[in-house]
């Protein structure tokens, strides 16, 4: 190889291992640049024996330079890769698709909807996750409006307002803006009677079977060209209360001949004798279907983009007939299919938790065996987990499985650097001690030394986990306090070293005094789970995340008189 040809592969070799090291984020190797540089250049190919030796240099020197400094000469080498780069570590940092047409307006306008008749269960999460990520993404303007223009089957529940917003708030976001649905009942009203003027709506008292039947025949009821005086004259009869459930209803006049059968002259408007559970909404009979009052309401609260199930498009085709008549543009929409959950036995639906609440089968909310919101903060899930993992499914039209696993992992991320370690015993077994230190002093952390140790005392005997017995004559490590061997009845300590851990054959596992640890009730997916921590657990805080070793993260709920209580997070 001549001196050109080496000055080319090392000029060659430290593009690529620039490129490598700042991609990766760690030192280039040899080996990871030999691939590109011989694939670009394959008159490199007839010195490959030789290559190697000349861009070690080149990989030390890199392996000693900062980040900056690494940018900066692969901008002078190759300021096309530092580009392409870039543009790889700006889509790496955008956790969600691009929203569609955001150049046609000034601001993203999003809204999360949620009908509050119950507590959030986690595919609930899913809404306020994305739309605000897109917030964030966009610098938008995001709402939370409370469509509560049922109280009867969708029965408003007067405690999930305000639990809605503090699972928002849990999830790391705060709206721009909070509004109910039930307060803004007089203007549908309003806005109902403009359609009437303009002939976009009728009064009907068909029979919902003999309007089924019509409908699907594809012929009008006999109401539909009813002249406006009347059903203005019919419709306020509704607002002031005057029909039974059932007996009136205004509909907007779409195509009684549409191919689909559900947008062929829908229900706006129908009469409700449930009062609301809102003082403030008590006294209205006459209330705006779903599809009516959303559309009103993205109208008027400038919502640029929706986000909705796949299975609500016609949704859109239904307010798309009153945005015709009143003339406006339709927001943005993206259709998404829905979050299927796995690691529960009880089915992610509001009314069924309910119903679990109601029969006994689950202590509440946040019971950590229902898939609720509550439950994941009792148990000490951080919402940004929780957001990071939902966010990660996308918008996709096709159904998504979302597995608590990555909620784990993304959790463990955040928690395990602050959470001290403890000893928990499950069911143990007590054994006596001989011989040995009277006390244990393992690491709070075992990668912060200058958290420093636990004092654990041994006492007369300690308590291990039954599956941690070993056989007689059988040598065990007590962590944190060093080897013995079993005889049988009785630990007695010895003075091996760690060499017998590390050597293997010589398990290591954890233990509690039999005397002085903290009776603890550890709640998990699976039920209660009795055991005992060892004594300095008692000093932990409520809300503390903590690890016990060789069980998993729990959070510190409760520490009464006579046990302390934990939420099992994961392992």
């Amino acid at each position: 190889m001549d001196d050109e040809l080496r000055e080319r592969v090392v000029r060659e070799a430290e593009k690529h291992a620039l490129f490598n090291a700042l991609k990766h984020e760690s030192d280039p190797e040899v080996g990871a640049i030999m691939g590109p540089l011989m694939g670009e250049n394959p008159e490199f190919r007839e010195h490959g024996d030789e290559i190697p030796g000349v861009i070690g240099g080149v990989v030390d020197r890199i392996g000693d330079m900062t980040t900056e400094e690494r940018r900066e000469r692969l901008g002078e080498l190759a300021p096309e890769m530092l580009e392409e780069l870039s543009a790889e570590e700006e889509a790496d940092e955008q956790p969600l698709p691009d929203l569609p047409n955001v150049d046609e307006y000034e601001e993203v306008r999003m809204r999360c909807a949620p009908n509050p008749n119950g507590p959030w269960h986690i595919g609930n999460a899913r809404m306020p996750a994305v739309i605000g990520t897109y917030k964030e993404m966009y610098d938008g303007w995001m709402l939370v409006r409370f469509d509560d223009t049922d109280p009867e089957t969708k029965r408003p529940d007067l405690d999930a307002y305000e639990g809605i917003l503090e699972a928002v708030d849990y999830l790391g976001f705060e709206p721009d803006e909070v509004i109910k649905a039930s307060d803004r009942v007089d203007l549908y009203y309003d806005r109902a009677r403009e359609l009437i003027e303009l002939g976009g709506a009728y009064t009907c008292s068909c029979e919902q079977e003999d309007f089924s039947d019509l409908k699907n025949a594809g012929e009008a009821c006999p109401h539909r060209d009813k002249d406006p005086e009347t059903t203005r004259e019919e419709f306020e009869r509704m607002v002031d209360g005057e029909y039974d459930p059932g007996e009136m209803v205004l509909r907007v006049k779409t195509d009684i001949e549409h191919k689909n059968p559900a947008l062929r002259d829908w229900v706006a408007f129908r009469m409700i004798d449930t009062p609301h559970p809102r003082e403030a909404a008590a006294e209205y009979r006459c209330w705006p279907m779903l599809d009516f009052q959303s559309g009103i309401d993205d109208h008027e609260t400038g919502v640029t983009h929706i986000i909705r199930g796949i299975d609500l498009q016609d949704s859109a085709k239904r307010q798309g007939f009153v945005y015709d008549y009143f003339g406006w543009e339709y927001p943005e929409v993206v259709h998404w299919g829905h979050v299927q959950l796995d690691a529960y036995d009880v089915k992610m639906s509001t009314s069924t938790i309910k119903e679990l609440i109601e029969r006994g089968d689950l202590d509440g909310w946040d019971d950590p065996r229902a898939p609720t919101v509550a439950s994941l903060k009792r148990r000490g899930i951080r919402g940004e987990a929780i957001v990071d993992a939902l966010v990660e499914l996308g918008t996709s039209t096709s159904d998504v499985d979302l597995a608590m696993s990555s909620i784990y992992a993304k959790n463990r991320d955040l928690v395990e650097d602050g959470a001290d370690r403890y000893f928990l015993v499950r069911d143990g077994v007590e054994i006596p001690v001989d011989g040995g230190p009277d006390d244990a002093h393992p690491p709070r952390h075992p990668e912060h030394e200058d958290r420093g140790t636990r004092d654990i005392p041994v006492g007369d005997a300690v308590l291990i986990e039954p599956d941690d017995r070993p056989d007689p004559g059988e040598t065990v490590w007590l962590k944190g306090y060093g080897p013995v061997v079993y005889d049988g009845e009785t630990f007695e300590y010895t003075d091996d070293d760690i060499g017998i851990v590390r050597e293997g054959g010589v398990d290591v596992i954890h233990w509690a005094p039999a005397a002085g640890g903290v009776p603890v009730r550890m709640r998990t997916m699976e039920g209660d789970v009795e055991g005992v921590a060892e004594p300095e657990f008692a000093d932990t805080d409520v809300d503390e995340i903590v690890q016990f070793e060789r069980v998993g993260f729990v959070r510190v709920d409760d520490h009464g008189d006579d046990e302390a209580v934990a939420y099992y997070a994961h392992s």
